[in-house]
């Protein structure tokens, strides 16, 4: 079973059995269809059924010479609303099927961002044009999560809200600096780590950590797709799984100052998710690079 079908409502599928009759379902009725020419030369096609708003299960494979399709491997998906990146998107091939991960460096984060390319198909396709030289392109990233808890805000005046966007921004133009070799901001970067290091040595003593670090993005795990974010709730909303009237949580969050989109089952979150709150959760991280 895939480990993250109870993300997007499904948790009682527990037998080959029943995941072979969610798979037949979607091969049956689904809403989306891409088929492209992959690096074989052979016709590799996306088919996907929606479950709830954007949100559902694709099932990849090939077709063959007679037009019978061939499946290989499926995920659910959970397609991001939000523009996330606009910094250049290497992909690369996974050795074992034919699927996709993306990466790109956002300086934000401070870490290279891999995550699961879920329109593989339309990836193929600007490929075989030789077309991806010619493309703006931007990434909406999507995390799916299988356990979170709902924390309460940390309370800030407008005054401190103020100087932590100015910090925010300074940071990043030091970072940008220092990618491009700038001496200076190398040496104004270690300091502010000095002086984080310093002022959280001297907070942890007599406060909660959670009350120090309001947000952070980092790998988890042995996964390269797998992060464990924390971030202010933007937005959220309950929709229901068609099938089996499962609710799921979406919400979008913002961490490190970027936007995700993340969807959780209801079973699976502690806490009430409001405008405002932070989550705190494991990700498995997906992408659409919008071409």
């Amino acid at each position: 079973m895939h480990s993250y079908l109870k993300t997007i409502g499904f948790s009682g599928i527990s037998t080959v059995r029943d995941q072979d009759q969610l798979i037949g379902e979607v091969l049956r009725g689904y809403d989306f269809k891409k088929v492209a020419m992959d690096e074989h030369h052979q016709l590799f096609a996306q088919i996907s059924k929606e479950y709830a708003p954007d949100m559902g299960i694709t099932v990849c494979g090939i077709y063959d010479e007679e037009n019978l399709f061939h499946m290989e491997y499926y995920y659910p998906y959970y397609m991001g609303s939000q523009i996330t990146s606009y910094q250049q998107v290497v992909i690369e091939k996974q050795a074992a099927t034919e699927s996709y991960a993306g990466a790109c460096d956002d300086i934000r984060v401070g870490t290279t961002l891999i995550f699961y390319l879920i329109n593989a198909g339309d990836y193929l396709a600007v490929q075989k044009h030789n077309l991806l030289d010619e493309q703006r392109m931007s990434v909406s990233l999507s995390g799916l999560s299988d356990s979170g808890l709902i924390l309460l805000p940390l309370e800030k005046d407008r005054a401190q809200q103020e100087r932590d966007e100015k910090k925010s921004q300074k940071l990043n133009s030091l970072y940008n600096a220092a990618a491009n070799g700038d001496q200076d901001a190398i040496e104004s970067l270690t300091m502010e780590d000095i002086d984080a290091y310093t002022m959280i040595a001297r907070r942890i003593q007599h406060e909660d950590v959670y009350t120090i670090v309001d947000s952070y993005f980092m790998p988890y795990g042995l996964e390269c797709d797998f992060y464990n974010v924390m971030g202010e709730i933007t937005e959220c909303c309950l929709v229901r799984n068609r099938s089996t009237e499962e609710q799921i949580w979406k919400l979008s969050i913002l961490t490190n100052g970027i936007p995700l989109d993340i969807c959780i089952n209801e079973k699976d979150l502690t806490g009430e998710p409001m405008a405002g709150r932070r989550f705190k959760g494991t990700v498995w991280l997906q992408g659409m690079v919008n071409f």
